[in-house]
């Protein structure tokens, strides 16, 4: 995808372009904290999100998933790689630039509990980020979380209470308020209702679903969960051992996946109606260690379908069809 530099011209540029994203975590070993080893969470990573879209990024647990939207937030600094937001590479940006904006992205974090000070009032939680940025007096602050409330699913009546008070899907409920509060262009979801009853879950993807068409955000929706995915996401970005191993709209996905990863991901998936059957796909070996990757395709070593080149030669991300990228030497 062209970056800002080259487009052509009335051509707009993604929301979010982030391009060869790059994080290793270093292990110290010794009395003076030597490094010996790295931890490959993301490996160089490319993705892009439009205005008003839902990426889906899934993977099996310790794939990078959440590294990858810490590090696009700047929670976590990458090693390399840039990212922007807009046509800004915020990669760079000091807490100066970043304090503006940090109020264009935002997250939802996965436990609706931990990531609420259990201290304060869910009234004072959803308004912390007005006084944050100073605005507003008190009354008008007051006015904005009461609406806040409402817009999700909540009574202002609720705003004295303590987060313990409130049930699993009322506290990420909280959570969404305050990612709102200070009116962001992207949100990222980083496994936002994993830890939620299934019937929750549904009211909680419908209420993102609902606020996305009313003020144009964009997701970054991070999961592991591949139906909550089909039913949110408009694309979908397949991760392994810190790559991304196959990119599509969902439908293109879903329906004809092209990397051998991803049709194990939606083969483990469990069909709705009993007595159904489908073939299964089953993936020999564990998953390689991400302190020593496998060379070639990483996931080579429990492919079934791997031929030498693959354990020799990376394979890059190409295009098989509309929209549809993967990174297969076979396809």
């Amino acid at each position: 995808m062209s970056t800002p530099e080259n487009l052509a011209p009335g051509v707009v540029p993604p929301l979010l372009d982030v391009r060869d994203l790059v994080k290793h975590f270093p292990i110290r070993r010794g009395l003076f904290g030597t490094p010996a080893a790295k931890v490959h969470a993301v490996d160089g990573i490319s993705l892009s999100i439009a205005a008003g879209e839902t990426l889906g990024l899934v993977g099996e647990s310790g794939c990078g998933k959440s590294t990858a939207g810490k590090v696009i937030l700047r929670l976590i600094e990458p090693t390399s790689g840039s990212i922007r937001l807009e046509g800004r590479d915020i990669t760079t940006f000091g807490d100066g630039d970043m304090r503006s904006v940090r109020r264009e992205m935002q997250v939802v974090f996965q436990d609706p509990y931990s990531s609420l000070n259990p201290r304060m009032r869910a009234g004072e939680i959803v308004g912390e980020p007005f006084i944050n940025y100073g605005m507003g007096n008190a009354g008008e602050r007051e006015d904005k979380v009461a609406s806040l409330f409402r817009r999700v699913g909540l009574r202002p009546e609720q705003m004295a209470r303590y987060p313990h008070e409130f049930s699993g899907g009322q506290r990420q409920r909280l959570g969404i308020a305050r990612a709102l509060a200070l009116g962001p262009k992207l949100i990222i979801g980083d496994e936002p209702v994993s830890a939620l009853d299934v019937s929750v879950q549904a009211q909680v993807i419908n209420l993102l679903m609902d606020l996305q068409a009313e003020f144009g955000l964009s997701y970054l929706f991070i999961a592991h969960d591949l139906a909550v995915v089909e039913h949110i996401s408009h694309r979908v970005a397949v991760m392994y051992l810190g790559k991304i191993v196959e990119v599509a709209p969902k439908r293109a996905l879903f329906g004809a996946p092209q990397h051998p990863y991803t049709e194990a991901l939606l083969a483990s998936v469990p069909l709705p109606k009993p007595g159904m059957r489908r073939a299964r796909q089953t993936l020999k070996g564990d998953v390689p260690s991400p302190i020593a990757p496998p060379s070639g395709c990483r996931f080579h070593t429990r492919c079934p379908y791997a031929i030498p080149r693959c354990s020799q030669e990376e394979p890059l991300l190409h295009k098989v069809g509309e929209g549809h990228d993967v990174a297969c030497h076979l396809r």
